[in-house]
């Protein structure tokens, strides 16, 4: 059933891509006309809330720094805005989970304040502070540098981005899977205003509002505020305690000044605050100590009902707190040439208790506090002249963190059951200052009429400086004579990221595009090295990208965007487990957590997305993705013939499918009534680098089947009246209706007791939004 339908999504799509050179001829204005214009008031990726044609030709985005038609980009980039994001239920990052071709984006593993990203195949999904993103995270043009941090809730946005593929000649270093880039409402000289207030399943209540206008003819400021608060979907009954809860609070406030028509200044700030319980997934098997005595754990069998058990002992608390401060000038020199300043400055603080094992046992239980501080600076002059535009610029990040992290691993040390466990406390004191450098420049040059050559270039130099202590303190005389491992070690590295890219206009509607672009993920030290055996450095990722594709529009129905890829990813850092024998005490089997640059991967896939308006008022919009990653080489001597190539790439599934509807009712003096659904399908993924079993320190070649998530479909579907001004609605909203239990993360550190840990998405929700717009 689940295939049959796959393949008549391909054949729609395949036919509609054979009928689109003819039918393209008809639209009703150019792409490039279209790009000189303002975007519609509700321009989106899709039509309205109505299920009108909200006139997609006129999408404005800044993929490439420069504003431009989205359909006139010559690359992979999708847009959404706050009717597109109301329309795929979506409140915050993760949202957007299905409505992207080929991308991964969901909460991450053991915290309630982390994303994993992967885009077509390639992420990053460790909230350690050492690991560096692979997927960049931009608000207003501002890097954020952790995955901690950057779920972000969509308030007052006025689109989201997101760029598929390497984007390291204008974005730089750790875009190179891709970026997503959210751009907030500037306030202007017209007042608006917008409370909603939900309440929904889980006790869930949230507040949200936001407000904008003019002071003066030249000054204009806007407020957006939120707090919401749910119960958490994970029982322990035992405790009587909830997890993966929501309880959240934040406030950004913006100024827009405008001196003059040549000048533009924006001041923005923001806090946000997190004050969740700890995010707990479930258990596959027993634990065992390190002097092999067998752990038991209940609830590793059966189907998976949302209950959890963890230590007693440890604080059912995570929490957070980002803010930060941005400044842009931008000045129009001439007519054709733009000056811009992006100043920010950004903190991040984070307090998390995890209990990584999920279970009773006081086996991986740890503190992570981090304290985190980046300032960047960037300048940028953006030319356009006609045939020749471009831009170019100078880059400046320094970030420094900080942590303090603490692990109890009292059972660990059991030497029985009947016997009270040995008290065991690692603490970990570290510091990371990294410094990057870029210089990068980007220009696009129409050959001839409709046939236009586009190529950038990038130089990036960075630093990083790494000191890290460990030490450890036990009730056992065994261990107390234990000194402390000191890491020290500094590491700097270049790059440089060239692209270029060949379009063609062939109809006022369609355009056919050729692309080849390099990105980069910074290298770095291990953040977990407790022994010389994992005291590694690891060199940077590295990604050439060859895509091809066409967008058109056919009428002014139907939009379609198709693209296919080739990526050749090398270095690519993994996080391995090993056991060694511990050196200061013969027999006693010490866990190694290495990172090492594991080899090549080939993918290689193919994308499309559709929007349909067969009637008014009625939208039809799909989104696939095709994905083929394999490992071409990835040497681990632990396993048969020196390789573990075999395996299957993490969070690289083969099919990505979304199909969604919506269909609006004309009320009259009643308003109007809009049904909307959608439906989102994953084929089976790998969850885990780590997927296979490791008997002793000798890796063998059966899969570990709990790491993976089986094919899946995910139902959701909501209702929303309006009243005839649009000022008014309300909305009920459910998703995931079928409840379907579904993995979504997980935890692989078996040479710490046997530890495996899959992380859900949430079940069955529902919610009711009562909204004012002004």
């Amino acid at each position: 059933m689940r295939a049959s339908i796959i393949r008549s999504a391909l054949f729609a799509s395949a036919a509609l891509f054979v009928a689109m050179p003819a039918a393209a001829q008809s639209a009703e204005q150019t792409n490039q006309e279209a790009a000189k214009q303002p975007p519609a008031p509700e321009a989106t990726g899709a039509a309205d809330n109505e299920g009108k044609d909200s006139g997609e030709g006129d999408i404005v985005v800044t993929a490439r720094r420069v504003e431009e038609n989205l359909q006139r980009v010559p690359a992979s980039v999708s847009a959404f805005n706050e009717r597109a994001l109301d329309r795929l239920q979506a409140t915050d990052t993760t949202g957007l989970q299905g409505a992207v071709p080929n991308l991964n984006i969901v909460q991450g593993r053991g915290s309630s304040n982390a994303t994993n990203i992967f885009i077509r195949g390639i992420g990053q999904p460790d909230a350690l502070q050492t690991f560096d993103p692979a997927v960049g995270v931009y608000v207003d043009d501002v890097y954020l540098s952790r995955i901690r941090g950057n779920q972000l809730d969509l308030l007052d946005v006025e689109r989201v981005e997101v760029l598929r593929g390497p984007q390291g000649t204008l974005y730089g270093k750790n875009t190179i899977g891709g970026a997503i880039k959210f751009v907030s409402r500037r306030p202007g000289q017209q007042a608006r205003a917008n409370i909603q207030a939900t309440i929904g399943s889980y006790g869930e209540v949230t507040l949200r509002g936001a407000a904008s206008g003019p002071i003066t003819s030249t000054l204009a400021a806007g407020i957006a505020v939120q707090q919401g608060s749910t119960d958490g979907f994970v029982k322990d009954r035992v405790l009587d305690r909830r997890y993966n809860n929501r309880d959240g609070r934040g406030v950004r406030g913006t100024l827009a000044f405008t001196p003059s028509e040549k000048v533009r200044i924006d001041l923005t700030g923001d806090y946000s605050k997190d004050d969740a319980r700890l995010n707990v997934g479930r258990p596959l098997n027993n634990l065992v100590s390190a002097f092999g005595v067998v752990l038991p754990v209940s609830g590793i069998t059966g189907s998976y009902d949302w209950t959890a058990r963890t230590t007693a002992t440890t604080p059912n608390s995570t929490r957070l707190k980002h803010r930060g401060l941005a400044g842009t000038v931008a000045v129009d020199l001439t007519d054709a040439l733009t000056f811009k300043s992006i100043t920010a400055q950004r903190w991040l603080d984070t307090k998390d208790f995890i209990d990584i094992d999920a279970t009773e046992w006081q086996v991986g239980d740890v503190y992570v506090g981090v304290d985190q501080k980046q300032f960047s600076q960037e300048f940028q002059l953006a030319y356009n002249g006609g045939r020749f535009s471009g831009v170019a610029g100078l880059y400046y990040l320094k970030e420094d963190v900080a942590s303090h992290q603490e692990a109890y691993a009292n059972d660990f040390l059991r030497f029985s059951l009947l016997l009270p466990p040995i008290t065991f406390l690692r603490t970990i004191d570290d510091d990371l200052t990294t410094k990057s450098y870029a210089a990068y420049a980007n220009g696009s040059y129409e050959i001839v009429d409709n046939l236009r050559l586009s190529a950038g270039i990038r130089f990036t130099r960075e630093s990083k400086d790494y000191y890290r202590q460990t030490s450890t303190f036990s009730s056992s005389p065994l261990f107390t004579s234990l000194t402390p491992f000191v890491f020290d070690v500094y590491g700097k590295w270049h790059d440089t990221s060239p692209m270029v890219s060949l379009d063609w206009q062939a109809s006022p509607a369609t355009l056919v595009y050729v692309r080849a672009a390099k990105g980069f993920k910074s290298g770095g030290f291990n953040g977990r090295a407790n022994s010389a055996a994992e005291r590694t450095a690891y060199d940077p990722e590295k990604v050439w990208s060859y895509e091809g594709g066409v967008k058109t529009r056919i009428g002014s129905q139907l939009r379609f965007n198709a693209a296919v890829f080739w990526n050749d990813y090398k270095d690519f850092q993994a996080r391995v487990t090993g056991v060694d024998e511990d050196a200061s005490f013969p027999g006693l089997p010490a866990p190694r957590l290495s990172v090492l640059n594991a080899g090549k991967l080939r993918i290689k896939g193919a994308e499309l997305e559709a929007t349909w308006t067969p009637v008014e008022r009625l939208l039809i919009d799909a989104q696939l993705g095709i994905l083929d990653a394999d490992y071409k080489k990835f040497t681990d001597l632990r396993f048969p013939g020196g390789s573990r190539a075999f395996q299957e790439p993490a969070f690289a599934p083969k099919r990505t499918f979304r199909i969604g509807a919506q269909y609006g009712f004309d009320l009259g003096s009643a308003g109007s009534i809009t049904l909307g659904g959608q439906s989102r399908y994953r084929s089976r993924t790998a969850l885990a680098v780590d997927s296979t079993y490791v008997v002793g320190n000798v890796g063998t070649t059966n899969i570990v089947p709990g790491l993976f998530q089986k094919a899946y479909w995910l139902y959701d579907a909501r209702v929303v009246w309006d009243d005839p001004s649009k000022r008014f609605s309300v909305g009920v909203y459910g998703n995931n209706l079928t409840d379907k239990a579904y993995k979504t993360d997980a935890q692989e550190f078996s040479s710490v007791g046997q530890i495996r840990t899959v992380y859900y998405g949430a079940p069955r929700t529902w919610q009711l939004k009562l909204t004012a717009r002004y």
